[in-house]
């Protein structure tokens, strides 16, 4: 029996060291896994208990008894801790070292003290016991349902455990007693079989139990993963951004929602490879509109090189005629462990509302220079005419006075008269700079636009070759215009030269045609849709078109460049068309231009209609003296002739001496020297008496020193220091009744407002003949008075 005894200790030896190896070996794989640490010390304590049975009888009773038997008991309590750590349930170790140590202290006294062997067991087995107990509570707390097989065969075996450990306690005290005293049991090797197999069943059950546990965190981190994935599909499939993955051989992998639509691919449709740029359905363009060759392509060069390429414009078009799609791609391998070629990433950004964005922005920039540039013109043409005026009108009077002091027959008249003609034809082109830059002053008024067309059109009719066709088409119901009808005739006079010129002395069609654009007509221009809605009225068009060279588009941008011409050198000043655009603008109009080489030009011209219920403004020629609505007199009508009429050479008899105190005193005030000295010798060889001053300050002092002295001022307008209209508020102010005129040699409507509001009679226009401008003289000087 006793051989029997030690062969299943070290059998159990044998066992525990098993299982201690085999939960030490779990806790170091599988650390996240709670329990077989506690386990593995509980098998230590079984090793240590199986020691000391093995020692008996020979060796000292308080390490066969105590220890071994604190040993067991420990072994038990660290499975359960372990099982708690397992199934994630809080656990103190005090309780269960304090424990330990009160049972070790109950098997030292029932050891030195009372020597009871029945005593021993029956603390171990109510030790066990109590272990046992707690174990099938947590595990039934656990899991109320039954469900984890496992846990089920570890609280049966437990419960088994439970009965015989209580059985044990029982059946101690009832073993026969041997002649020394002590209770002998020969069902102990049994027990420590029983034990033993206890030990391999846990293993087995414990062992499962972590499996079990790698199963569900495996479980739960597929899930997770499952999860993040979907969260990852979804993301990207809701992107704005498309994204597409090709595998190395160019097969299609996965693509996005926004790809797809980017590419008209529908939900359903299968596309497994990359768009072939040579393909002649697809194209891929560079940034410039060029077809991208096969090794810029982002995909290729990815493949090629094995580096990302970021920030790539790509131009894509499907079908003949399709519209072409702009993206800003990027791309970049992903690639595997051991670094080869998995996938290949691309992605990319539609930017065709930004590329569309910014050839409309280029193209505005483009009309804000040129609008630019036209205002730059227009306020350099503004200063130049104040100076240029001021020599016009002198070589203009000292001529006229140098042909009056001529006989009729003297052969310097003809040189005279050259003079005259050339400076007329500069003032006439001052007037057309002026009109580019709208500072010429306009009469406007309703005027019916087929009226002026058949007046322009019977004028170009006698400078148009015979075998050129001249056509003019007016639509019945067209609606009048807002317009000078002297500009709008000066408009159609240089579109039909331009249209001649076009022909080049071949046979062809000259075509003006007038009708009425509606105001909801998508053929209106931008211009004018804004105006035509707020006033209830469309626009009238007017066409003017010819079958001659035509134009490419360089010619065409630049047509309204001030001084641009494509004539031969002496045949054209380049500012027809540029004189076109600032009276059409000026009337709130807009330009269209349509060319092709070899076919021909058209231009369509667009004015506002006049409402029906807007009175006709009743304008009178200032050069006739006429007054405007307001009381004040408009400035004078530039007439459309090149050539106007010589003035006579009528002289001006002289004043008799007894009439000087009846003459009328002129006071006039110029900053130009020159202009001043010739305006003396005009009105004195008319019988004025003239005070002069080129400084405004000694002018208005004048005024003060002899308010009654003076019967009209004439103040040029554009001066240094104090304009023409502050001298008149400040003449005004002295001498209310005193007529006041301004000269100047631009006129806008702005300033005839000015002044009218400051009390200005009139505003003349500087370059007007001499008759003119003495004829205004004599309008607004007072009558003479009573001696």
């Amino acid at each position: 029996m006793q051989l029997d005894l030690l062969t299943i200790l070290a059998l159990r030896l044998c066992v525990d060291g098993l299982a201690t190896a085999a939960f030490f070996a779990q806790s170091r794989r599988h650390p996240s896994v709670g329990g077989p640490g506690w386990w593995t010390v509980s098998g230590l304590f079984s090793a240590l208990g199986s020691v000391g049975l093995g020692l008996r009888p020979d060796g000292p009773e308080l390490l066969t008894f105590g220890v071994a038997n604190t040993a067991f008991v420990a072994s038990g309590a660290f499975l359960w801790v372990g099982l708690r750590s397992y199934l994630g349930q809080p656990y103190a170790l005090r309780p269960v070292l304090a424990a330990l140590l009160a049972v070790f202290v109950g098997n030292l006294l029932l050891t030195s003290v009372w020597d009871s062997m029945a005593a021993r067991q029956a603390l171990f087995s109510v030790a066990g016991g109590v272990i046992a107990g707690v174990a099938l509570r947590d595990i039934r707390r656990f899991d109320p349902f039954h469900r984890t097989l496992e846990l089920q065969v570890l609280r049966w075996v437990t419960w088994f455990k439970l009965v015989a450990l209580i059985g044990l306690a029982v059946g101690v005290w009832f073993l026969p007693v041997s002649p020394t005293g002590e209770r002998t049991s020969p069902a102990v090797p049994v027990l420590l079989l029983a034990t033993m197999i206890d030990v391999l069943l846990r293993l087995v059950i414990f062992s499962s139990l972590v499996t079990l546990r790698l199963q569900q965190q495996g479980d739960r981190a597929r899930q997770v993963l499952q999860i993040r994935e979907a969260d990852s599909r979804a993301l990207i499939e809701n992107l704005g951004a498309g994204v597409m993955v090709f595998r190395p051989d160019q097969t299609l992998a996965s693509v996005n929602t926004a790809a797809r639509r980017f590419l008209g691919w529908s939900e359903c449709e299968a596309h497994s490879a990359m768009p072939d740029p040579l393909a002649p359905d697809w194209r891929l363009l560079r940034e410039d509109g060029r077809p991208m060759p096969r090794h810029e392509v982002p995909f290729e060069r990815v493949l090629a090189t094995g580096q990302p390429v970021a920030d790539v414009i790509l131009g894509v078009q499907s079908g003949d005629g399709a519209q072409t799609q702009w993206a800003l791609c990027n791309a970049y391998p992903e690639n595997d462990a051991i670094g080869g070629l998995r996938h290949v990433m691309f992605t990319f950004v539609d930017i065709t509302s930004l590329r569309r964005a910014q050839w409309h922005q280029q193209a505005l920039e483009q009309q804000l220079a040129q609008s630019q540039k036209m205002e730059a013109l227009g306020t350099l043409a503004g200063g130049v005419a104040h100076d240029f005026n001021n020599i016009l009108a002198a070589i203009l009077g000292n001529a006229d006075l140098a042909r009056q002091d001529l006989p009729p027959g003297a052969p310097a008249r003809e040189s005279l008269h050259e003079i005259s003609a050339a400076a007329r034809r500069g003032r006439e082109l001052v007037r057309q700079v002026l009109a580019f830059s709208r500072q010429q002053p306009m009469q406007r008024k309703p005027v019916c636009v087929g009226d002026i067309l058949a007046e322009s059109c019977s004028l170009l009719r006698a400078a148009t070759p015979s075998q050129v066709q001249l056509v003019q088409s007016f639509a019945t119901g067209t609606p009048d215009i807002q317009a000078d009808p002297t500009q709008i005739g000066q408009v159609l006079l240089n579109l039909g030269t331009n249209a001649v010129h076009a022909l080049k002395g071949q046979p062809g069609r000259i075509e003006f045609r007038v009708d009425t654009v509606p105001p909801g007509d998508p053929s209106l221009p931008a211009e004018l849709v804004r105006s035509g809605a707020v006033r209830g009225v469309g626009a009238v068009r007017v066409m003017v078109s010819d079958d001659g060279c035509g134009m490419d588009a360089a010619t065409r941008n630049r047509i309204f460049e001030p001084f641009f011409t494509t004539k031969a050198v002496g045949s054209g000043t380049g500012l027809g068309l540029p004189v076109v655009l600032g009276i059409v603008q000026a009337h709130g109009g807009a330009i269209q231009v349509d060319s092709v080489p070899g076919e021909g030009t058209t231009f369509m011209l667009y004015f506002p209609a006049a409402p029906h219920t807007e009175p006709a403004l009743q304008t009178t020629p200032a050069a006739s003296g006429g007054s405007g609505p307001d009381g004040g007199t408009m400035a004078p009508e530039h007439r459309g002739d090149s050539e106007p009429p010589l003035p006579s050479s009528v002289e001006i008899p002289a004043m008799a001496d007894d009439l000087i105190s009846d003459q009328r005193h002129i006071l006039y005030l110029d900053d130009d020297d020159t202009l001043v000295f010739l305006v003396r010798r005009l009105l004195e060889r008319r019988g004025y008496k003239v005070t002069t001053f080129t400084d405004q300050k000694l002018a208005i002092d004048a005024v003060r020193e002899q308010p009654a002295a003076f019967d009209l001022l004439m103040t040029d307008y554009n001066m240094p220091g104090m304009s023409g209209l502050d001298v008149a508020r400040s003449v005004l102010a002295l001498s209310p009744n005193l007529p006041v005129a301004v000269a100047s040699g631009y006129i806008t409507d702005e300033l005839q407002a000015e002044a009218v509001a400051a009390g200005v009679r009139e505003v003349v226009f500087k370059t007007d003949a001499v008759e003119a401008f003495c004829e205004v003289v004599a309008r607004l000087v007072s009558p003479p008075r009573p001696a």
